[in-house]
């Protein structure tokens, strides 16, 4: 099989990706190692900064988020029992961000490339890239139980953090920044309509907790917990009752309850993997970086890495220029590593350390006072929270 441009991962960066180059006349191949029903079922973020929803709506997979997301102005913040709301467009000359679930992207995005795009592969998992800095890489996967070979002039792996196609980078030729958090999200999905309006970051005595949202009849919450957290110590009452106390303030608000669909525990961490190219070889995505998902960083920076590479792409194509692409690493990681720092600080500003004493506390509830009653510091969050500028 032979193609310009191999794409390794049906997330929803491979799939941009390829419909972008779709788009543009770029011919490309997705190489999925799951099923369709398997891709389209996995949960994860839901926060799309602004640039995100113009990357998907420049290639016309933007009709149900148009009609389904929710749009949101700002979110609240939680401390001392008090509230205090970020006006994002007041803050950042009209930005604003949209709620809309991971999943359904994946979901339009398949559509749009089984119905007119190039082909897109399930159940086709990658074990190897080879020669990626020679002018002819190519990609053997296994399919059907068949090994069989994409030959390409360029591979994309957007297979995540423990994909094959970060292994393919030289030893000596990169180098990984991680950061290990010493707590744990556990995450819920509830069958009640949300109790608020926009999201909620609360800092409690107990801990960080953040209410979300997938639908106007979905909520989306989470509570921190310890690492070594068991699952089956957490039934449902106790999560309730553990949300109701990190969310409460003086005033006249409630936290509604429902059935809770889907409960999980996710550790945090943050991962930068540094240079995001090797000859012919790009990484995209999670196979990148990982973000704590506090900033709700990890989707957008997704994104953001296919708009500078697709634009890269496109303009090899259409006339001979390298530039941009020769660029790539470069600008992605600039982006990558102030949504780094973001995720960072959002994360230890509104957590417990479990080794925290009282100054720890005093630190944490001051920066919180900062962004609340300072005009500049407010819209320095929020202009990191609606997404930097991609810097092209």
């Amino acid at each position: 099989m032979r193609t310009t441009v191999g794409i390794i991962g049906g997330g929803p960066a491979g799939l941009l990706l390829a419909r972008m180059l779709h788009l543009a006349g770029v011919d490309c191949v997705v190489l999925e190692s799951r099923t369709r029903e398997y891709a389209e079922r996995r949960q994860r973020a839901g926060m799309l900064e602004q640039g995100t929803v113009d990357a998907l709506r420049e290639c016309g997979a933007a009709g149900r988020l148009d009609a389904e997301g929710l749009i949101h102005q700002g979110i609240e913040l939680r401390f001392d029992r008090e509230r205090h709301h970020l006006d994002f467009p007041a803050l950042t000359g009209g930005r604003t961000v949209t709620i809309y679930a991971q999943t359904e992207i994946v979901k339009d995005l398949i559509a749009l490339q089984l119905a007119d795009g190039s082909p897109l592969l399930f159940g086709a998992e990658a074990i190897a890239v080879e020669n990626p800095d020679s002018a002819a890489p190519l990609v053997r996967f296994v399919r059907e139980g068949r090994e069989e070979t994409l030959e390409c002039d360029y591979v994309v792996g957007c297979d995540g953090s423990h994909g094959i196609a970060r292994q393919a980078f030289p030893a000596g030729k990169s180098r990984t920044f991680e950061h290990d958090y010493p707590y744990s999200w556990l995450g819920i999905l509830a069958e009640v309509p949300p109790s608020c309006e926009e999201l909620i970051y609360a800092r409690g005595d107990g801990g960080f907790a953040l209410h979300s949202m997938r639908s106007p009849s979905v909520s989306r919450l989470y509570l921190q917990v310890p690492n070594d957290t068991d699952i089956q110590d957490w039934p449902d009452e106790r999560v309730w009752d553990e949300l109701a106390a990190r969310f409460a303030i003086d005033g006249d608000w409630r936290l509604e309850r429902g059935p809770i669909t889907s409960k999980s525990v996710s550790s945090m961490r943050s991962s930068v993997h540094e240079p995001m190219r090797h000859g012919r070889l790009f990484l995209a995505g999670d196979a990148a970086h990982i973000v704590p998902p506090t900033g709700a960083k990890g989707l957008n920076l997704a994104v953001s890495d296919i708009r500078v590479l697709a634009r890269g792409l496109v303009a090899l194509h259409g006339t001979g220029s390298t530039e941009l692409l020769d660029r790539y690493s470069e600008l992605s990681l600039a982006r990558v590593w102030q949504a780094t720092r973001f995720s960072y600080d959002m994360t230890r500003m509104l957590h417990v350390r479990p080794d925290g004493d009282p100054f720890d506390h005093q630190v944490q509830l001051a920066r919180l006072r900062r962004i609340a009653t300072s005009p500049s510091a407010a819209a320095e969050l929020a202009a990191n929270y609606t997404g930097l500028p991609l810097g092209l």
